[in-house]
């Protein structure tokens, strides 16, 4: 699906901070991806293209540990909603500030401590295609309380709360006007105590299977799936092979 921009709130963009050469190298061949160097003036930021439309960034790593995809939610103003953030017991961590004449941006962490970005748009709208083969397609938020990671969305975002039927796998969609934007569950025992809650991105792929062999080709793994959701599609939760975790959905063919 093209897309020539977003509604406050929605997820607009995802990055990595990583080896930018085995990210672009491993997602080139996973998802055809071509990747452009933005030039020097960018820090050593790269865009990634699907067939000529953007799809992600992939930036050098600024913070220690594992790295990690961000997932940037559209707003209208920066500024205010690091205050926002602020008065609804979040934490800012960069920004905001400007980026060259992209727009705004600003990294934050939620109260129960998952960190999530912002993107007040100026040259760059966003994603420029979604929800296709190599595409980014959902974001999700595991935390470790739900009931505290519905309040701070709700006030920052104005997110709604669709909870799921099912209490042996609790789900909860945010929306906006009754759009569903992204997903939240709670953390699983069988996550390590030291995973903090985080956002997950998902990217499109045609099968779910095929592409989880193909990462194992290419050096990567997968920690979980390949898995069917009634009325979504098969999923599976992976890693790169610089160590960043990302999962992947083929859509139930409607």
């Amino acid at each position: 699906m093209k897309k020539d921009g977003f509604a406050p709130g929605e997820v607009c963009w995802v990055d990595c901070g990583t080896d930018v050469d085995k990210a672009t190298g491993f997602y080139g061949a996973l998802f055809g991806w071509t990747v452009a160097d933005m030039g020097e003036e960018s820090g050593g930021y790269r865009m990634a293209s699907k067939d000529g439309s953007e799809v992600a960034g992939l930036g050098p790593q600024q913070n220690p540990g594992p790295p990690f995809w961000s997932a940037y939610f559209r707003v209208d103003d920066a500024e205010k909603t690091a205050e926002l953030v602020k008065a609804s017991g979040g934490t800012v961590l960069f920004g905001p500030t400007e980026v060259l004449e992209a727009g705004h941006m600003a990294v934050f962490t939620d109260p129960v401590g998952a960190a999530f970005s912002v993107w007040q748009p100026k040259q760059h709208l966003g994603f420029q295609v979604v929800d296709e083969p190599g595409a980014y397609c959902w974001a999700e938020l595991v935390t470790t309380d739900v009931a505290a990671s519905k309040k701070f969305y709700g006030e920052v975002f104005g997110f709604g709360a669709k909870d799921g039927q099912d209490p042996s796998m609790p789900y909860t969609e945010f929306q906006l006007d009754d759009k569903s934007v992204a997903g939240m569950m709670p953390k699983s025992s069988e996550m390590p105590a030291e995973v903090p809650p985080f956002w997950g991105v998902y990217f499109t792929v045609e099968d779910a299977d095929k592409a989880v062999a193909r990462i194992a080709e290419l050096g990567g793994m997968t920690v979980f799936g390949p898995m069917d959701v009634p009325s979504v599609g098969r999923f599976a939760s992976c890693v790169d092979t610089a160590g960043a975790m990302f999962s992947i959905l083929a859509p139930s063919q409607s």
